[in-house]
């Protein structure tokens, strides 16, 4: 029996392709049938994420889902890499470093252009002003040093596992699924999931 290893943005992102519901309850109830004919990892830090979007931890429909589903800590201490992905690793670090440092001086110097000229503000009219050139950094920042990264230990506990029992990541992550590649792990797209799920589960009904 084939495993999978779930990410937690298949349950919350409803146009990730999986068709399993326009809710994060329909995918659940959905996920939970799934479990009964396939075997689904998840590693407990992303388990934890999973449940940080819940305010009630305790509903049925949670305890039903982690029922079906085998959390397990990777054994990280054997694990072993090639070389190659560590060199890859250190280099995207330094240049992601880079884009991030020449982001930060592109947003000093619009926020330098924005207030020059500009009379005495008062707090409020400075901090709407201002406002708007931290989040354009914040936007920037993220994209120029995260989008397309391994970016958390959750991530990696994810690839890590896959290769431990042999599974086939699912997620909408693009960094988690490009590292996947490179640590020669294999991936599956939401939609081909849930196409061979609605194969597998009787009761499991795409949506058009």
């Amino acid at each position: 029996m084939q495993s999978y290893i779930l990410d937690t943005n298949l349950f919350f992102n409803m146009q990730a392709g999986l068709r399993f519901g326009d809710t994060t309850e329909k995918v659940i109830e959905n996920m939970i049938l799934c479990g009964k004919q396939a075997k689904l990892y998840m590693p407990p830090k992303i388990v934890e994420e999973f449940l940080s979007f819940f305010e009630n931890k305790e509903q049925d429909s949670i305890k039903k889902l982690l029922a079906e589903i085998t959390v397990k800590s990777p054994v990280i201490d054997s694990f072993q890499f090639p070389a190659s992905v560590f060199y890859t690793l250190v280099d995207d670090i330094r240049n992601r470093s880079y884009r991030g440092l020449r982001t930060g001086e592109e947003e000093i110097e619009q926020a330098a252009q924005a207030f020059n000229g500009v009379q005495t503000l008062t707090k409020m009219e400075f901090q709407k002003k201002v406002g708007v050139q931290i989040k354009g950094f914040r936007d920037r920042y993220r994209q120029a040093t995260r989008v397309g990264f391994l970016d958390s230990v959750a991530d990696l506990d994810i690839i890590v596992l896959a290769k431990e029992v042999d599974g086939v990541v699912v997620s909408t992550d693009e960094g988690l699924l490009k590292w996947s590649r490179l640590f020669g792990v294999k991936e599956m797209s939401p939609s081909v999931f849930g196409e061979k799920m609605s194969a597998l589960v009787p009761d499991l009904h795409l949506q058009a």
